[in-house]
């Protein structure tokens, strides 16, 4: 396949981090946190083993060396830490997975908290639901429940938080037959930024929508109520294809995202480029929830020749691990994104277009580039019972389109940044949806609101100033309201 671009790498638009502490108060936060705080939580400096895990993040670019970092074990120890927070001014951070790429967003040089603590895993029968802790990944939410028969919906991958999908949006491999995760919410254990503990409802109609796509805006949430649904045996895996066989992957592609009505079936396609092998990479993660899929769904991407078919029935939590998701994990990493309404032929053509021409160019010298396609129903919106912050509309069954590289040098952060907006400023001109909202989670950090919250901006803005009049969560980072 020809590549038609010309190498012309912009500056970044705007170059967002994370506020610098100032020592003295981070440390006089830090001691005051330890001695205000119960003996089910900890302050950790660095030197001290528990400190490394804190601040570790998913991709390193996301990490920082922060004065202490805080483990809440409890959410009222979390409320008079923020309360520290609060009076001391001390920028501070929030992580949960630390699955984040944004730079700043959940790190910080001043009071790193990370919510590892709140690990429970609480399923009931008669309600059910089941109660996760903000600290744990999906992959282990996935193998407590799978005893119990049940599910949540969650993220696709092994790594990812519960804390930042959830409150982002949340798209599954169920979405196609209940919706994201924030339609699955039934309530959020949430500290608010004066420091008290509320269960917010849907009885709480206004926080209740903030919080179902708003982000780390509103306080920080210690603990999620899901709505649980049946879980069996599913089948699935991945298929690495040779780039030979693009064009058919491409049109098997496009059929399945005009043609498939069955709520059952998942598919993600992912296109990698790897400098180190000089190659492109096409990959389909294909995804059924019954133990085998009816005729036809899938036997395009069957037909097709392959290099590596990893593909059978298995349990929810399995497929989960055949993911390829950490296979960069600790390298330097950016995500962004636009959004689809429909795929053609000529747009995954160009699609593969970007990731050999930023995947090979020696000159920005990325490790790994790679572009995922994730088609969904059109009626993905069509879940929920009432409205959330993200998505802004619902009228439209636009679906996420992630962009991913990963390098090696902290010298070409800014280089990959620009080429990475500039590639997804080219494929959402192509893809004929600029108003389409962004996906927060995938989003690169000075993505304009707009783009993402659309008419709910002025709505979210007004509830941020009621909720948080001091602005402490803006001593974090994030998309700040």
């Amino acid at each position: 396949m020809t590549v038609f671009r010309s190498l012309c790498v912009l500056l970044p638009w705007a170059v967002l981090s994370a506020a610098t502490a100032n020592p003295t108060s981070a440390a006089d936060a830090c001691q005051q946190i330890a001695a205000s705080v119960s003996t089910s939580s900890g302050v950790y400096y660095p030197g001290t083993l528990p400190y490394p895990r804190d601040v570790t993040h998913w991709a390193s670019s996301s990490s920082q060396n922060a004065t202490c970092s805080f483990e809440p074990g409890t959410a009222e120890d979390l409320g008079k830490a923020i309360n520290v927070i609060s009076t001391l001014r001390t920028p501070f951070a929030v992580k949960g997975g630390g699955h984040t790429t944004n730079p700043g967003f959940s790190s910080t040089t001043g009071v790193q908290i990370a919510l590892s603590r709140f690990s429970d895993v609480v399923y009931d029968q008669e309600s059910q639901t089941a109660t996760i802790g903000a600290g744990l990944t999906w992959d282990t939410v996935y193998a407590a429940l799978e005893p119990f028969g049940v599910n949540v919906v969650g993220a696709r991958g092994p790594g990812v938080g519960v804390g930042g999908l959830s409150l982002g949006g949340g798209y599954s491999y169920l979405t196609n037959q209940y919706g994201l995760t924030v339609d699955t919410v039934q309530a959020y254990e949430l500290v608010m930024p004066n420091g008290t503990v509320k269960n917010v409802t849907a009885q709480d109609q206004d926080l209740f929508f903030g919080l179902r796509g708003g982000l780390n805006n509103f306080g920080i949430v210690t603990r999620f109520t899901l709505r649980t649904f049946p879980q069996g045996q599913v089948w699935g895996g991945f298929i690495t294809y040779s780039p030979d066989n693009i064009g058919s992957l491409n049109q098997a592609i496009v059929n399945f995202a005009s043609n498939t009505t069955d709520p059952k079936a998942a598919l993600m396609i992912t296109y990698d480029y790897f400098l180190s092998r000089k190659s492109l990479g096409p990959s389909a993660l294909v995804f059924y929830d019954a133990p085998s899929p009816p005729a036809g769904v899938f036997d395009e991407f069957l037909a097709i020749p392959y290099l590596v078919k990893n593909v059978s029935t298995m349990s929810f939590p399995a497929l989960i691990q055949t993911s390829m998701a950490n296979a960069t994990y600790g390298s330097r990493a950016i995500f962004d994104t636009i959004s689809v309404l429909n795929y053609s032929v000529p747009f995954l053509n160009a699609v593969v277009n970007e990731t050999t021409f930023w995947g090979s160019s020696s000159t920005l010298g990325a490790e790994f580039a790679s572009y995922v396609v994730e088609p969904f129903l059109p009626s993905l919106y069509n879940h929920a019972s009432s409205p959330s912050a993200f998505p802004p509309t619902r009228a439209n069954g636009f679906t996420p389109l992630k962009i991913y590289y990963s390098w090696a040098n902290q010298t070409s952060d800014a280089a990959m940044h620009a080429a990475i907006r500039e590639s997804t400023l080219h494929l959402q001109t192509l893809a004929g949806a600029p108003q389409a909202p962004r996906y927060p989670n995938y989003a690169i950090f000075d993505t304009p609101l707009e783009l993402i919250y659309g008419d709910n901006l002025p709505r979210l803005r007004s509830l941020q100033r009621q909720v948080d009049p001091e602005h402490v969560m803006g001593l974090t980072g994030g998309f700040r309201f």
